[in-house]
This record gives C-alpha cells, sequence and structure tokens, in this order.
C-alpha cells in the first residue's frame, strides 16, 4: 500500500558529471515543471583521476568548491525533494568514499552512484521530455566527459541502452595528451572510438530509428560552433563535424583552439569530444542529428516526480526480476506482507521511515532469486546477482543494500555482510534483515494459509521479543525449533532474540 505524503511545490536535481557539474531546480505547477535556477561549473573531474583511478587532491578541491555553492541552494530542502548523482568519474576512483563524505557535508544530501546503464536511462528520460512527442522510435547520443551513452527509445521508454568507455576528456587526454592537433593523432582517436562502439553499431543499426538527437555539452558545443561558423544552421551534420575538424588542424594545437560560438572552457576537451562523435556518426551512418537541452539532470527531476507520485521504476524492475527468474511470487508476497507488518510494529523504536520499509519490500520479493542458479547457498547466489544486475531506478548503494538483505536473509548472521553499507545507514539495514529473517523462517512451510501469527513484538537496540498466542509454539515445534536456531544465529552477532 503507497504511503501517502504530501508532494513538495519545488524539487532539485544535481548532475556530478565527469566535465561539469549541473543543479537544476524545478517548481512543479499543474503536473508541470518550471525552471527557476540553473547552475552549472566546468570541473573536469575525469581529468583528476591518476594512473591508479584515485582522485588528485586538487580534482577533490574544485569539486568540493562548487558543492558548496551548490549547497547553498539546495541545503535547505527537503530530503525527499533533491537527488544528486555521481557518473563515470566517482564510479571509477577508487577513493571515492573519502571524497562523497565530504560532497555530502557541502550539499547537505545523500548522493548516489548510479550505473552507465542507468545514466543512460535518466538521459533519455531528460531528452523525451525535452523534445516533441512524436511517434517512432529516436536515438540519443549523449558524449560526457568520461563516458558516452546510446539509446533507442520510443516515446517516453527506452529499449536499448549502451554505456562506452569513451568521454571527450579520456579521449583528449588520451590521444592529445601534447595538445598538438594533427591528421595521425585524429585517426588513431577515431580508430579507437569505433573499436569501442563495434560491439553494439551492428545491434543499432539493425534494430533503427527515425530521428537522431544529441544531449550535453560535447553536442550542444558543436552544434553551436556549427551554426557559428556557418557550416550547419540546424542540429550537426556529419559535414560540420568534418569542418571542425578541419579548423582545429588549422590550429595546430588546443591551446590556440578559438571557434566561433565555441566557449573557452569547452576548447580544451573538445578534440576527444569531436573524435567521438565523428566515429558515432559514421559507424552508425548517420548525416544529422538535432541537439536536445534535456538531459540527465531533467531526466532526474522527472524520476524524482515520479517516485513522488508511486510511478516509481525500481517497483518495475523488481517485478521484472521476479518473472524474469520465475520466483515463486505468491510465496514471496506473503513473505512480504509478514516483513511489513514486523516492521510497522517497530520502525518508531528502531528509527526506521518509508525507504526502509521499500527496501525490506523489494528484498522480500527476491529473496528467493538465487534458486534459479542453485538451491545450496541461495542466499549467496540472490546477492551476488543483485549486486552486479543492472536494475533500472536503482543506485549503486542501493543494490548493494538489497544484496546485502538478501545475502544475510538466512544461515549464518555475519555482520562482515554489511561492510559495503555506509556506516551511517549499517545498523538499519542489519535490522531490516532481522526483520527479513523472522518472515521467511515464519513462512518456511510455504502454505497459502498458516495459522503461525505474530500477536506482537517489541524492539531494542540489540535485541527483539516476540510474542506468540497461547498455544501456538507447542502446535508448531518446527518452527519453534527454527527460532531457536535462529536465537543461536544472532546471538553470534551481538543480538538477543526472545520468544514465547
Amino acid at each position: 500500500m503507497p504511503r501517502i505524503r504530501k508532494p513538495p511545490d519545488t524539487v532539485a536535481a544535481v548532475d556530478l558529471g565527469s566535465n561539469s557539474f549541473h543543479l537544476i531546480v524545478v517548481r512543479i505547477i499543474d503536473s508541470r515543471i518550471h525552471v527557476v535556477d540553473r547552475l552549472k561549473e566546468m570541473v573536469r573531474f575525469a581529468a583528476g583521476l591518476d594512473a591508479d583511478n584515485n582522485l588528485a587532491p586538487d580534482a577533490c578541491r574544485r569539486a568540493l568548491d562548487c558543492l558548496h555553492r551548490f549547497g547553498e541552494r539546495v541545503r535547505q530542502m527537503p530530503r525527499d525533494s533533491v537527488r544528486i548523482v555521481g557518473t563515470n568519474t566517482l564510479r571509477r576512483a577508487k577513493n571515492a568514499k573519502d571524497f562523497l563524505l565530504e560532497a555530502r557535508a557541502a550539499l547537505g544530501h545523500p548522493i548516489e552512484i548510479i550505473s552507465g546503464i542507468e545514466e543512460a536511462r535518466l538521459i533519455y528520460l531528460g531528452v523525451a521530455h525535452s523534445v516533441a512527442d512524436t511517434p517512432g522510435r529516436r536515438l540519443v547520443v549523449d558524449i560526457g566527459g568520461g563516458s558516452t551513452e546510446l539509446i533507442i527509445g520510443e516515446r517516453f521508454e527506452p529499449l536499448y541502452m549502451e554505456s562506452l568507455y569513451m568521454g571527450c576528456i579520456g579521449m583528449t587526454q588520451a590521444y592529445f595528451p601534447d595538445g598538438r592537433l594533427n591528421e595521425e593523432a585524429w585517426r588513431r582517436a577515431t580508430i579507437a572510438a569505433r573499436l569501442e562502439l563495434r560491439p553494439v553499431a551492428h545491434l543499432y543499426r539493425h534494430v533503427g530509428w527515425e530521428t537522431s538527437i544529441g544531449a550535453s555539452g560535447t553536442l550542444l558545443a558543436v552544434a553551436k560552433a556549427a551554426r557559428e561558423m556557418g557550416l550547419c544552421q540546424d542540429g550537426i551534420t556529419l559535414e560540420a563535424v568534418q569542418g571542425i575538424r578541419k579548423a582545429m588542424f588549422k590550429a595546430g594545437e588546443i591551446d590556440k583552439l578559438s571557434l566561433p560560438g565555441l566557449a573557452k572552457d569547452r576548447a580544451p576537451v573538445l578534440p576527444g569530444g569531436v573524435a567521438v562523435l565523428q566515429a558515432i556518426m559514421e559507424g552508425l551512418k548517420i548525416s544529422h542529428m538535432t541537439v536536445s537541452d534535456g538531459a540527465l539532470r531533467e531526466g532526474l527531476v522527472y524520476d524524482l516526480l515520479g517516485r513522488i507520485r508511486h510511478e516509481d521504476v525500481r517497483a518495475r524492475t523488481i517485478e521484472g526480476i521476479a518473472k524474469r527468474f520465475q520466483i515463486d511470487i505468491e510465496h514471496t508476497k506473503r513473505v512480504e506482507t509478514t516483513a511489513l507488518s514486523l516492521f510497522e510494529q517497530v520502525a518508531e523504536a528502531w528509527q526506521l521511515d518509508d525507504k526502509h520499509a521499500d527496501n525490506l519490500a523489494w528484498a522480500a520479493r527476491l529473496h528467493e532469486i538465487g534458486l534459479a542458479i542453485a538451491h545450496s547457498q541461495y542466499h549467496r547466489h540472490g546477492g551476488y546477482l543483485i549486486e552486479n544486475a543492472d536494475m533500472h531506478g536503482f543506485s549503486r548503494e542501493e543494490q548493494q543494500i538489497l544484496a546485502a538483505l538478501v545475502r544475510g536473509h538466512r544461515r549464518r548472521f555475519s555482520k562482515l555482510i554489511f561492510n559495503q553499507i555506509p556506516e551511517e545507514s549499517r545498523d538499519a539495514i542489519m535490522r531490516l534483515a532481522i526483520l527479513l529473517r523472522l518472515a521467511v523462517l515464519l513462512h518456511r512451510n510455504r502454505a497459502p494459509r498458516d495459522d503461525m501469527v505474530v500477536q506482537s513484538i517489541t524492539a531494542r537496540d540489540s535485541s527483539l521479543e516476540v510474542s506468540f498466542p497461547q498455544g501456538t509454539l507447542d502446535q508448531h515445534p518446527l518452527t519453534k525449533a527454527d527460532l531457536e536456531s535462529e536465537r543461536n544465529y544472532l546471538k553470534a552477532a551481538n543480538f538477543d532474540l526472545t520468544f514465547h
């Protein structure tokens, strides 16, 4: 049953991209969004990654200075009205954890690290809401600082999504390291981009599309330069890209690059971005593409609105996974109902909220996913599947939480299972796992109707007291034995379970 809450009048989204950081604040009027504030700063975050994929101190400082400024705008906004995501650079950075602690303090809100496929989904959502709603398939191309997303979709639904490991910063650093712009460097850059594109090019051409749309900084910058240079008046053509390439060769060096309509802070990363764009247009046989102002940040806004209106894509993802892996849905529904009933009785004592209830419900629905691999150790298989799957709508942290809950729902209960969960959330997630364990235990006989009813449950910091109606445990000796085993499992983790 959806939990009713008053929707916010104003929401915000922050995109911590590999090249630029973006903030958008919108008001919701009659179910439509009206932009009231936009902030953008060129941070070149990806340029701060060293050979070991650690963020350099100066890159962290640039980023944090920007986020302190963004924080002045969003820090006082309610938590449920703000979404902040990190993309390719934070996916790669080995020391991201240290940076994220400071970044969260600067912004006053948690930060989600999203997968490349989730980034692609959100980009498509932002573009789809920013262009005319026309029939037919569309291809969306977004060349970021560290990755490039390619999406084929129809109306508001993405159908095929890919995130390729190439972006304007990485390609510029790799193929134009000395700043020289010449044919040989360009040839190597475009060949590398074509090789990265090659595994998906045939499928995309086979599926096909009616219109091509470019999104985000590189594509908008190229379109503006092409227009100012008289190469193309509407969007981007392959001939315009080739004209810009010739102009870059004429400049000879990145430091001397100055094209009409090109912002100075875009010039240092333009060569890599244009090389990727040329490779994509040639590899996918695109002669012309339009451009869209909407991208990841707008997609975040619309995705957040969906959650507020109880149209959460994550619920559809869970449902789809359950069907795909042929989970016993009727049984997991019974487990979910019992788990949420226990949750309601302990939520106040354990300071659990609606988001915790969602996590518990989703974990209950997927707790048997590992049976698709093997019955032995299926909780381990399930945890692995969830942690490594492409789950639309879920951040990396959210998947780790679900994986830990499924991994910890039976057998030995170890705190090590929860080590990847942020420390501030760890105790709450461990408590959810205990509730899930009890719910699974109480439905072990898998009967459609069960008279094993909990009369009451009382929670304290590190203990649970479960009360059953008089005579129930004597009538269910196997369940009583399970509860005794569970008491021993939890005792090993310094948690006390009592029942009577």
